[in-house]
């Protein structure tokens, strides 16, 4: 399976996040979707996105890249040790319906890319492979989230001496201004269009990157 192209790594970032890049020239797609047209623009200055992305048979209308990372300084930051990465990748796509057996493939999806992207080794902190299902409507919140319980957490590489992986899903359904999520799924926030990101509340990349603190 191929692993996407290394992108640039960024350190140092401002946990603001959105305000923070907001003027670096960015080549964001067009999609032809009023929905995920919306929510790009809450994810572009934190994420590398590509459009129409396919991986293991499965084809995602948007796909996401977030690298941060975390260094340890004596005296000068050019005097580094301890350096971990953390990465995440995100997955977004239209499915009819949420049943156990959408959510098991895109668990076992997270499964098989941990096993051919990470590079595991001391370097490793934190990888996160996140799917975001966009559906007509959620009939049973209460349930999707017991299913949503179910598939996603937490794995453990080299018990944990080369870091982890983690798998989150998100499942939301614009027309009706419904979401359940992951508890780790903090870029959830960009799907909820009928929601404003409060500014004084951290940034998308705050808020992964003060979860992946070490």
């Amino acid at each position: 399976m191929e692993r996407p192209a290394d992108r640039p790594t960024e350190t140092g970032l401002d946990p603001a996040g959105e305000d923070a890049a907001g003027d670096r020239d960015l080549a964001v797609p067009d999609w032809d979707d009023e929905f995920i047209d919306r929510v790009s623009d809450r994810l572009m200055h934190n994420y590398d996105l590509e459009k129409d992305y396919r991986v293991a048979g499965e084809e995602f209308t948007l796909y996401g890249t977030l690298s941060v990372v975390n260094q340890k300084h004596v005296f000068h930051p050019a005097l580094s040790f301890a350096e971990h990465e953390s990465t995440e990748h995100l997955f977004v796509t239209h499915v009819d319906a949420v049943d156990d057996r959408t959510l098991g493939r895109f668990a076992d999806l997270g499964s098989e890319l941990a096993d051919e992207w990470i590079e595991a080794d001391e370097e490793h902190f934190a990888t996160e492979f996140t799917f975001v299902l966009v559906t007509p409507s959620i009939p049973d919140p209460t349930d999707v989230r017991r299913r949503i319980e179910a598939v996603d957490g937490r794995t453990l590489l080299k018990y944990g001496y080369h870091g982890h992986y983690e798998i989150n899903i998100v499942v939301v359904a614009p027309a009706s201004e419904a979401l359940v999520a992951s508890e780790n799924a903090d870029v959830a926030s960009a799907f909820r269009l009928w929601e404003p990101i409060e500014r004084e509340e951290p940034g998308l990349l705050g808020l992964l990157s003060r979860r992946l603190q070490l």
